[in-house]
């Protein structure tokens, strides 16, 4: 019998039954991967050492990428590492002019995760940790010398000592005034030097330089450093000025050359899209030539042959082994780890993967969400009904596929449009900017 807690069991099935991912308990239903994971695993380990980490996370629609991010997210939080998430969407991008770029690092920001809150809203106790450890205002001001030397990090330390004056007067203002500014919420400088006597703020252009200040922030906390996962980049893909979509693959291609090159210190990056996010060499990051050549794949790693080093890391299908085995971890979960309670037998784990190959065939393990869906429907409903016949129900469902959702182009906002504007590039004319683009 597993000992499996009732709260984790619980928010894995609803996460399940809803065809969302679980934020909780991923580890009981993790199947295959496990080389992925290893390389995972170490990645984070040198990010804890003081390194640097880039990973584009590609794979099909349904695949798995979301539930995978979330796995190293909590593989990283048991690290010691701070997490913060985010997706990706209209209003939420790597680079903007209209505050889409702020909006990106205040989702980050209230998302921030430690293992002691992994649900988020850490970054007050994140500061506090720092601050508490600190007998003086000096004190303070020598142990964050080391983030002067970043872009922005005056102010930013200006600001950490702000919260300390707060954390030691019981000013809750101060400290909120401070808090406020981590997150980016302040909307003007006036706003920002009234309250804390700093000149600037987080805005759109200096974003990735706040991500930069904060992974240091948080080792000088006590952390191992700062993991940042974004997923959803095909949002990305969908822009339809390309003024703006490349405007936000140079922000991607900044990240790669620093990690490669003065990689930043306790910062990694995990970032999650399709095949066709990546290889579009009309509107995916392959259109952009410089990544292209960093991306590419290493041509000696074919024919079942894999580099699981390349900043690209590409998850496979699931094989009908690994879904068998997901669909016993399934089973076991919804018996809370009692097989005393199991509701169908083996029999009906291999009918029911024959009825899904029979009825969509072998898009059913290699897109599994929906069906992972319809199997915890199938045990809700053999236990609410205990008179039900397993293979009755079974010929009497069809099961769904995971269809991805229409890649329409997104169209600009005059704010977003001017987007690219610092970044000089030659402007190219739009010919398809309100077309529909389908996979």
């Amino acid at each position: 019998m597993t000992n499996i807690r009732s709260r984790d069991r619980d928010a894995l099935l609803q996460a399940l039954r809803a065809g969302v991912v679980p934020r909780v308990g991923q580890q009981l239903i993790q199947v295959g991967r496990a080389r992925e994971i290893e390389a995972l695993l170490a990645d984070i380990s040198r990010v804890a050492d003081g390194s640097a980490l880039f990973r584009l996370i590609i794979g099909e629609y349904g695949s798995g990428k979301t539930f995978f991010l979330n796995l190293v997210r909590a593989i990283a939080l048991e690290k010691k590492l701070v997490v913060a998430s985010a997706d990706l969407n209209p209003d939420r991008r790597l680079h903007a002019s209209g505050g889409q770029a702020r909006s990106l690092y205040g989702e980050l920001m209230r998302n921030l995760a430690t293992r002691t809150k992994p649900e988020g809203g850490s970054l007050a106790a994140v500061v506090e940790r720092f601050v508490s450890t600190q007998r003086n205002e000096s004190a303070i001001r020598t142990a964050l010398e080391p983030l002067s030397e970043l872009v922005g990090g005056y102010d930013f330390n200006a600001v950490i000592n702000a919260y300390w004056r707060g954390f030691d007067s019981n000013n809750e203002t101060l400290k909120s005034h401070a808090v406020r500014w981590l997150r980016g919420e302040f909307a003007t400088k006036t706003e920002a030097r009234e309250a804390l006597g700093v000149r600037t703020i987080v805005d759109d252009s200096s974003v990735y330089d706040q991500l930069k200040l904060m992974a240091r922030f948080t080792r000088l906390a006590g952390y191992g450093g700062l993991l940042v996962t974004l997923d959803e980049l095909v949002n990305l893909y969908k822009l339809a000025n390309t003024q703006a979509r490349n405007a936000n693959y140079e922000q991607i291609l900044r990240i790669l050359n620093d990690v490669l090159q003065n990689p930043p210190e306790g910062l990694g990056v995990l970032m999650g899209g399709t095949p066709e996010f990546l290889l579009d060499t009309r509107r995916g990051l392959f259109s952009y030539p410089a990544l292209q050549s960093r991306l590419a794949e290493n041509t000696f790693a074919q024919q079942g042959l894999v580099d699981y080093t390349s900043p690209v890391m590409r998850l496979g299908s699931l094989t009908p082994e690994d879904f068998y085995v997901l669909l016993e971890k399934l089973r076991l979960v919804y018996a809370g780890g009692d097989p005393g309670k199991f509701r169908l037998p083996d029999a009906g784990l291999t009918a029911f993967m024959a009825h899904c190959q029979r009825k969509l065939g072998e898009t059913y393990f290699r897109t599994p969400r929906t069906i992972i869906r319809d199997f915890v429907n199938l045990l809700a409903t053999l236990e609410q009904n205990p008179t039900a016949q397993w293979s009755v129900l079974l010929e009497q469902t069809q099961p769904q596929a995971d269809i991805a959702p229409s890649n329409e182009i997104q169209e600009e906002t005059p704010s977003s449009a001017t987007a690219i504007s610092s970044l000089n590039h030659t402007k190219v004319p739009e010919t398809d900017e309100f077309a529909t683009f389908k996979l």
